[in-house]
């Protein structure tokens, strides 16, 4: 028969504390999800007011009603479910800004706002919340929009007078020439159809992007928010570093200017801010590692060895999908084993 518990004593006056009981877990961070979620915010909000700047009425319009989307989606869900209503965690506002930056800028106000609903019902609640969800919720929601209405997601790009910071005569003959994305440019290059040299588009790129999503505007600016998240210790170095790190060597591989690679596209968006979600990359170091350098092999793969002109969002919710298997098989070492104690 089982032991009957004893009751705790309590401490008399005078004397000091010897044990606490408690629930685990014992030691406590005093970051909550809405201060994360927070910061992860004001790290996009340079990239945010400068897209604004840049892409005008249009731009904002996209932005609210992608968060809109998203927001009213997480409320009514959670109220449909009986539980807590948590959108002050920030998390859904996070995830409506995150799909909104990688959108082109002249959708139609409607596709945001499905986009958001959709990120939420499908990438998040459908799994059981936040912390459950297997793939990143608002690169779920650009698939949803990507293989739904493709014309309006590769077509909608801002490409006007009003972009011109960096809207030099070089970047106009470009786009005269092309009438494309600057990835789609060098594919053509690449191809021997078009001579063009890619030096041409690194100073867009950094300062001014035109062409791309809301968030690949200024390559600058999506460094200095991977810099605030680094110093607030939110996001791991692991991944960035060896995503980008991946495609540039692989493109400078088949012959293609790695620089450019690393500007060009969504793809420092994607590893900054897209592949460091802390729910859907792995544990470990080397997990890390492993998840990274396959998010930008199939980037490579995608780029050139397909018909599609980018491939971030499909690496890494492909990458999403085994972060599980590497959990399993690349595991962090138990205390107290390890060479030293096998050798003692």
């Amino acid at each position: 028969m089982a032991e009957e518990s004893k009751p705790v004593r309590k401490k008399s006056a005078g004397e000091e504390d010897l044990l606490t009981i408690g629930v685990s877990p014992h030691i406590r961070d005093s970051d909550t999800t809405a201060r994360i979620m927070g910061w992860v915010i004001i790290a996009l909000l340079p990239l945010t007011v400068y897209s604004i700047y840049i892409g005008g009425l249009s731009t904002l319009v996209v932005i609210v009603m992608s968060i809109a989307g998203a927001v009213a989606t997480e409320a009514v869900i959670q109220r449909l479910r009986h539980i807590a209503v948590t959108v002050t965690d920030l998390s859904a506002l996070l995830t409506g800004l995150l799909l909104a930056l990688t959108l082109p800028p002249r959708l139609p106000f409607w596709m945001p706002f499905i986009g958001g609903a959709v990120a939420i019902a499908l990438g998040k609640q459908v799994f059981g919340g936040l912390g459950h969800n297997i793939f990143n919720p608002a690169l779920v929601g650009r698939a949803v929009l990507f293989v739904s209405w493709s014309r309006y997601m590769t077509t909608s790009w801002l490409v006007h007078p009003k972009a011109g910071v960096v809207n030099t005569a070089a970047v106009r003959s470009i786009d005269a020439v092309t009438k494309a994305t600057p990835l789609y440019t060098m594919r053509l290059v690449r191809q021997h159809t078009l001579s063009l040299s890619a030096s041409r588009y690194y100073k867009p790129l950094l300062f001014g992007n035109p062409w791309g999503c809301i968030g690949e505007v200024s390559a600058l600016l999506i460094l200095i928010g991977l810099a605030i998240l680094l110093a607030k210790r939110l996001v791991d170095w692991r991944i960035p570093v060896c995503f980008v790190g991946t495609v540039v060597i692989l493109s400078w591989t088949i012959g293609m200017d790695p620089l450019f690679a690393a500007l060009s596209g969504s793809l420092l968006f994607g590893a900054c801010f897209m592949a460091t979600d802390y729910v859907t990359n792995p544990m470990t170091a080397w997990g890390k590692v492993i998840f990274a350098a396959g998010c930008g092999a199939i980037t490579v793969l995608l780029r050139f060895y397909s018909n599609l002109p980018e491939g971030v969002m499909f690496a890494i919710l492909f990458m999403n999908g085994m972060t599980p298997l590497i959990d399993r098989y690349v595991r962090p070492r138990p205390f107290g084993h390890g060479k030293r104690l096998s050798e003692a």
